[in-house]
Formats: C-alpha cells, structure tokens, sequence
C-alpha cells in the first residue's frame, strides 16, 4: 500500500508596528516549514499514517501503542518503526488541558523523553516533523519503547484531542 501527498506545514507570521515621529514603522517577522514526504521508508519517505479525534474522561489517560495496535483507515493494524511527524491539537471546547507523553511503562521516548511531558490547553496543538533529509526520524521500539502517552490533566470534565501520526514501517 503506498501513501501520497503526505505534507506537514507550519507558518507563522507577525508583524511588529511603532508609531514614530514622522510615520509609523514595521518589522514583518515570518517562520515557514514544510516537509513533503514520498512513499518509501527511507530519508524524506513514509509509508504509514494514523489520525482520530478522541475523547478522554476527567482524569482519564490513554497509552497509543505506536507498533501493532492501532489500525489504519482501512482497519489494517499498523506497526511504526520512526515516526516522522506528528500533530496533536487540544479542542477549543476543552476545560482541563490533554498532556502528551511519559507513559508508565514502554514509554516512546525519542520525542519528549522517558518522563517529560508536553501541555496542551484548551484550544493549543503542537506539530512535530523530522525533515525529509532525516531517515532515522523519532524511532520506535515494538513492546519496549512504544508508548505514547495522552492525559486529561484534571478531575472536572472531559477533553478532546486530534492526533495525526506520520511514519515509516522499516
């Protein structure tokens, strides 16, 4: 099965403006990043993507098994090797945050660590990609470091989450 059209894109743009004495001045600041990846497993290649939107109770927390566990759109189970991107976004909607990473046990710890953890409020999402010159990409290591962590932080409500993971199989 090949994957195609497989981009990640990120842009931010500002500009700062100050009144002067005879007009007003601007500095336009811009940050752009894009990574296009071809079917394959190699550098610049990935061959395997998950996406949902999920939901956790108050409280609740949830290990993703990156390698055998979670299915494809077609119900195949899919098992990473390297991720190569990866995006989460906390709902507008969200009272408490959803906290990415530190699993308990067999936690995927190239990204954050073994314990680190990344704090998503309301409405936040972060994109993480690897670069196409990067073959190795975030590995991952079937039953012993392929865990993805994703908590609700508090007691009070529910949150919701979208997830999207790109990445190669070998």
């Amino acid at each position: 099965m090949g994957l195609s059209g497989t981009l990640l894109a990120v842009s931010a743009f500002a500009e700062l403006t100050s009144a002067l004495d005879l007009g007003s001045g601007k500095v336009p600041q811009a940050l752009n990043r894009k990574m296009s990846l071809a079917s394959g497993t190699g550098a610049g290649k990935a061959d395997r993507v998950w996406s949902d939107r999920r939901t956790l109770a108050a409280s609740a927390s949830e290990d993703l098994d990156l390698a055998g566990v979670l299915t494809d759109a077609f119900g195949s189970a899919i098992t990473f090797a390297r991720i190569k991107g990866l995006i989460v976004a906390a709902a507008d909607a969200n009272t408490n945050n959803v906290v990415v990473g530190a699993a308990s046990g067999s936690p995927w710890a190239t990204l954050l660590g073994a314990t680190h953890t990344l704090t998503l409020r309301p409405g936040a999402f972060v994109a993480v990609g690897t670069g196409v010159a990067d073959a190795v990409g975030y590995a991952v290591t079937a039953t012993s470091a392929d865990l993805l962590k994703i908590a609700n932080s508090a007691g009070s409500t529910s949150v919701t989450y979208d997830i999207h993971i790109i990445g190669a199989s070998a």
